[in-house]
């Protein structure tokens, strides 16, 4: 792998690169900002970095600091000149700008409509590569979610389409629908995938490779806790980060027995391979099934540089069932029915296998091709 390599996302023809650049920490409004958020000329180095690294791949929302990253963004584009390179995902659900009206939140059409018209604004642009709904509202139905999609890719203000943070029903609801009345299909869900945080691979990855969707994970090193930057301790952890001063890592959930020894066991690989904690973590994202591109959250310049070092190596078979078994989820059901006593039975006692190495399915349900 390489950035020099593109994928394509889903079962469609637009190719990304295996690293996105998130970009949540563009500006420094609203609370998020403040925490971690980059001045403008520090979130400029990031863009070119990037971009002068092969990446293609931009990720924002109209949510991210209260709408300074989509216009940051904007400004960024114009000034390289460059728009048609840059394969520009935006987001939308939340009501960040109209406190008090109703309609300026959530899934509607009525939402989308207003805020894919503000986000073309901002961004400087008059097409939206990826649009996607940012959360479940529980509310819209997938129906009307699907429709209006396929409104704004007939009108051009979007090519393609897809879904962040939703239940995995939900996403089969609305890809089946599509496919159903012939309106544009989903190629994208947007995920938290980690080494602590691997719930999406019962459902989510297969739904994924079936219905045609690349997985997109965001927060790859586990909101930070799989950085280096962390070690437990009696007080629940130490470390210079901000798990640790502002975000609250035990009010999170992450300063857990279980994830302490992932970090234990990922630091040991690390060292074994010579590289970052963080580059293993996300090579080990990067590389698992289903996943079309990781969604890196640099801060600052050399944090992105060590990030887009992460594609440069392989971790070896023996390391990587070190981490596989080290971060194994718990299996619900009924996936612990779907072990190999019970499938003998289901089968008559007969041995069914994998496909022989080699054999070639006549239908593409790929998530990650590799192209270029």
């Amino acid at each position: 792998m390489s950035m020099s390599h593109y994928y394509l996302l889903g079962r469609s023809g637009l190719r990304v690169s295996p690293l996105s650049l998130g970009t949540m920490t563009f500006g420094k409004e609203g609370p998020l900002g403040g925490i971690w958020g980059s001045t403008e000329d520090v979130a400029r180095t990031l863009f070119n970095r990037y971009l002068d690294a092969g990446g293609n791949s931009v990720d924002t929302a109209d949510l991210y600091t209260h709408g300074t990253s989509e216009t940051l963004l904007g400004k960024f584009m114009e000034e390289r000149g460059d728009r048609d390179r840059i394969v520009l995902t935006t987001k939308y659900t939340y009501n960040s700008t109209r406190p008090g009206d109703p309609n300026a939140g959530g899934n509607s059409r009525k939402n989308m409509m207003r805020a894919v018209e503000a986000s073309l604004r901002r961004l400087r642009t008059d097409y939206i590569d990826l649009y996607l709904l940012h959360t479940w509202d529980r509310i819209t139905p997938a129906e009307e979610v699907v429709r209006t999609f396929d409104d704004l890719v007939r009108a051009g203000k979007i090519r393609y389409a897809g879904l962040s943070d939703v239940p995995s029903w939900y996403a089969a609801r609305a890809q089946t629908w599509a496919e159903a009345h012939a309106l544009t299909p989903l190629i994208n869900l947007q995920l938290q995938y980690s080494l602590v945080e691997r719930s999406l691979e019962h459902e989510f990855s297969p739904l994924a490779q079936t219905l045609g969707m690349g997985i997109t994970a965001w927060s790859p090193l586990g909101m930070g806790l799989l950085s280096g930057k962390y070690r437990p301790s009696e007080g629940g952890a130490q470390g210079d980060g901000r798990l640790i001063s502002a975000v609250g890592g035990q009010q999170l959930g992450l300063f857990t027995e279980r994830n302490w020894r992932i970090v234990t066991v990922l630091e040991q690989v690390a060292k074994e391979l010579g590289k970052d904690m963080s580059q293993v973590a996300l090579n080990w994202v990067a590389t698992q099934p289903g996943v079309g591109s990781v969604i890196l959250g640099a801060s600052n310049p050399s944090q992105l540089d060590g990030n887009l070092a992460a594609l440069d190596f392989s971790i070896p078979a023996g390391l990587r069932r070190q981490l596989d078994e080290a971060s194994a989820p718990p299996v619900p059901f009924p996936h612990s029915m779907f072990s190999n006593p019970y499938q003998l039975d289901l089968h008559g006692k007969a041995a069914v296998g994998d496909k022989p190495a080699g054999y070639t399915s006549p239908v593409f349900t790929g998530t990650a091709a590799r192209v270029g």
